[in-house]
């Protein structure tokens, strides 16, 4: 027995009698007291009402690939081929591997947790299980490398289109992959190549995680936000933010394969957290005011000597005093 098969049945916040229990999952109460336990020890708060039963206390927020598929307009849902994961080293190695092994349809891969989680130039991505979206898509594209141009920031565009659709304000976008609310940090996007170019045909991973019900980062050195914290009023469910995202996720890979990054520029711009700042860049060798982007995705620093073009993947961009 799977203790998520347990959670979810304790999912419902009602008292379960062990005797239940141990009938809906097929085994002994011995195991599912044992089970209740494992839990436990995960940090879940669980219960025991002397003479009735387990009852869950702590609020979870269970994955669910049926729900997700429901959530998916009939054309994306015929494109993707989904796998939600309890664990995983990070989503993006599984389209990797899936890829690698010859998936036909767009793998998309989902985890309650990664162990190996990976943000931009191979920094740790914190990845609690049970508390944030952790979603990783593989995306075709015709032409050369540089029909890549500006995709980081596009898919950056679809988050916050997400964020916004779900009720979230505010969402501002830190060049040249990062998610930004007001009180701090929210979520990124990693873009990796799938393999050599071959025939014209460009494959990446592209992983996007965002911060959900995460209360506690402890080990987190910058401001950070989630859903649950920047607004504690709504009822959060990953399953449906998962929904929303991969629809648009593969919409605006469409567009982008279509019309190119000029289409999602001025949306982008419209968020830019770095617009009107002073920042410096190249690890203190620029410094100017944020002008936005070029319309290759290139971040522009308006410095003494003129516009300076940062290339994506270059350097991280930091705001200072003026």
């Amino acid at each position: 027995m799977r203790s998520k098969a347990l959670v979810k049945l304790l999912s419902d916040g009602r008292v379960h009698s062990g005797e239940r229990l141990a009938g809906e999952l097929g085994v002994s109460r011995t195991a599912v007291w044992k089970q209740v336990r494992r839990a436990i020890d995960t940090g879940l708060e669980i219960e025991t009402v002397r003479g009735r039963g387990y009852k869950l206390i702590t609020l979870v927020d269970l994955l669910d690939a049926d729900v997700i598929l429901g959530g998916l307009t009939e054309v994306v849902r015929g494109r993707v081929s989904l796998t939600v994961l309890d664990e995983v080293d990070s989503t993006n190695a599984e389209i990797f591997r899936q890829v690698a092994l010859g998936a036909k349809d767009a793998p998309v891969a989902i985890a309650d947790g990664q162990t190996l989680g990976r943000g931009r130039r191979g920094r740790t991505w914190r990845s609690p299980r049970g508390e944030n979206l952790y979603l990783s898509a593989g995306l075709t594209f015709h032409g050369g490398f540089s029909v890549l141009d500006g995709l980081s920031l596009v898919l950056g565009v679809a988050v916050a289109e997400t964020l916004e659709k779900l009720g979230v304000p505010g969402v501002c976008l830190k060049w040249p992959n990062d998610i930004f609310l007001p009180g701090g940090k929210l979520g990124g996007v990693l873009v990796e190549l799938q393999g050599e170019l071959q025939e014209g045909v460009v494959q990446v991973v592209a992983g996007i995680g965002i911060n959900i019900h995460m209360s506690r980062a402890d080990d987190v050195d910058q401001p950070w936000s989630s859903l649950a914290r920047y607004s504690p009023e709504n009822s959060w469910s990953r399953n449906e933010v998962a929904s929303v995202l991969i629809n648009a996720l593969f919409e605006s890979a469409e567009t982008f394969a279509e019309k190119g990054f000029g289409a999602f520029r001025e949306s982008w711009q419209a968020r830019d957290l770095f617009k009107g700042q002073h920042i410096v860049a190249r690890e203190g060798e620029v410094a100017g005011v944020g002008r936005g982007i070029d319309g290759h995705g290139n971040y522009l620093v308006e410095t003494e000597a003129g516009l300076v073009a940062i290339r994506a993947g270059e350097v991280s961009l930091r705001v200072v005093a003026p």
